[in-house]
């Protein structure tokens, strides 16, 4: 029996969608710890089961409110369903019931060892990346209807440790894992929601008989990539940190590492790419990639994330290679991964002598269905339920997408080219992780 959604959850959407998100920095979501306690997964349980229908309303407010028809679109439609589908199983967990005693409890702050209230690093700084209110959704206000203003998202805390040694009532494990359980379910419908936005685009421009996407357009995909970043950050860290009560790794706290190998991570990148490259041209042997990087570099940073940009880069470069010098030649120059450690950030430079980028072009290749392919492969929503793989080229969205993921926790991706020779590409990764998302 398919999902319908009903006027009064709509209603409801309306109303979440009038509050603001709350900001949550990387170094927030490591302070759980190797094993979180039962409390302190609730009170994470209870922040998001708050934050995350004001972030899922966003979305499904403003999938309604697109211009130009493009919010008729099938695919568009079908993906508005789905953040409203998953904001309802969300508001509709049933909540235990709790003792005074506990209550109190779990607002009681955690002692340290030393006997005194442990010290939480809640305070985040600006983003370095984001100018103010780039990604921030139009629909989203600080006032109510009434013009009052409204209780800033500073008020609620995504960590609050809560381990005072003694035993927690069932009734708060059950909660968590019940959480957990549902966290999972909206993770997997939301899998393929890159591609049937991307689906959706498609619709559109053939409709509208368009080559391009216009600047509102462009603007509305930064913000709903960003959002669903954000939405899948704080899903996958609440699913992991719950799995890792019974089996934990010393050197992760969900799905956030604190000791990421930058040289390991990029090598694997190199070899995904090499073969994606010699599948798709039909080579023997791919363009060779060199990398320059000091073994022992470690910081904390997402894997999957940094993994997604590295890989999304050095393809590009590779099949420009193979396109500047033809498919038959033997020796193909060396493309050159190069990573510098420095006090604020980790550098990774990938550079190609792929033909470069007419500089009159270099603005588009920012731009959601925008590529360099004669044609575009036919999207199919289940291709690959996954945004970390992908065919060699054709939808325009590897570099748009990536810059997202730098700049989600402070980093940044630019690109410098010189036509006729090659590309540079800066992966700035920020080291001073208390930076939040974007969204103020």
């Amino acid at each position: 029996m398919s999902w319908k959604k009903s006027e009064v959850l709509m209603d409801t959407i309306k109303h979440y969608s009038k509050f603001p998100p709350t900001g949550v920095s990387l170094r927030q979501m490591v302070q759980f710890g190797e094993r979180p306690s039962t409390g302190t997964l609730f009170r994470a349980s209870q922040f998001l089961s708050e934050e995350l229908p004001i972030r899922l309303a966003h979305r499904v407010q403003e999938l309604g409110d697109l211009p130009d028809g493009l919010n008729d679109m099938p695919s568009i439609k079908r993906v508005q369903d789905w953040y409203a589908q998953s904001f309802e199983e969300i508001t509709q967990i049933p909540r235990p019931s709790l003792t005074q005693e506990v209550k109190e409890r779990l607002l009681k702050p955690a002692r340290g060892s030393d006997g005194k209230s442990s010290k939480v690093l809640s305070e985040t700084t600006a983003n370095p990346s984001i100018p103010k209110g780039k990604y921030k959704s139009q629909v989203n206000s600080n006032r109510d209807e009434n013009g009052h203003d409204r209780k800033g998202g500073q008020a609620k805390r995504y960590y609050a440790a809560t381990d005072d040694g003694q035993e927690w009532p069932p009734e708060l494990g059950d909660f968590n894992t019940r959480f957990a359980q549902t966290l999972e379910r909206i993770k997997r419908r939301h899998d393929s929601v890159v591609t049937t936005v991307a689906q959706g685009i498609l619709e559109y421009k053939r409709k509208r008989q368009r080559m391009q996407i216009d600047t509102n357009i462009q603007a509305f995909l930064d913000r709903f990539y960003m959002s669903r970043i954000g939405i899948r950050m704080l899903i996958g860290q609440h699913i992991a940190l719950t799995d890792q009560r019974t089996h934990s790794d010393l050197n992760y706290v969900g799905i956030i590492c604190t000791k990421t190998n930058v040289h390991d991570l990029a090598q694997e990148a190199i070899e995904n790419a090499r073969f994606v490259c010699e599948d798709h041209y039909g080579l023997f042997d791919a363009p060779k990639v060199q990398l320059v990087c000091n073994p022992d570099i470690h910081f904390m940073y997402v894997p999957g994330h940094l993994s997604h940009m590295l890989f999304e880069t050095l393809k590009n470069s590779l099949r420009a290679v193979v396109e500047t010098h033809g498919q038959e030649k033997e020796d193909f120059p060396v493309t050159k991964v190069i990573v510098a450690e420095g006090k604020e950030d980790i550098t990774i430079k990938v550079s190609d002598e792929g033909g470069g980028i007419p500089r009159s072009a270099i603005p588009l290749v920012w731009t959601y269905m925008y590529t360099t392919v004669d044609q575009t492969p036919n999207l199919d929503p289940d291709f690959n339920k996954s945004d970390f793989k992908a065919p060699m080229a054709g939808f325009g969205y590897g570099l748009p997408i990536s810059r997202l993921y730098a700049r989600y926790f402070g980093g940044d991706l630019k690109l410098i080219s010189m036509e006729g020779y090659g590309t540079d590409v800066y992966l700035h990764l920020n080291r001073l992780s208390s930076s939040s998302e974007p969204l103020q």
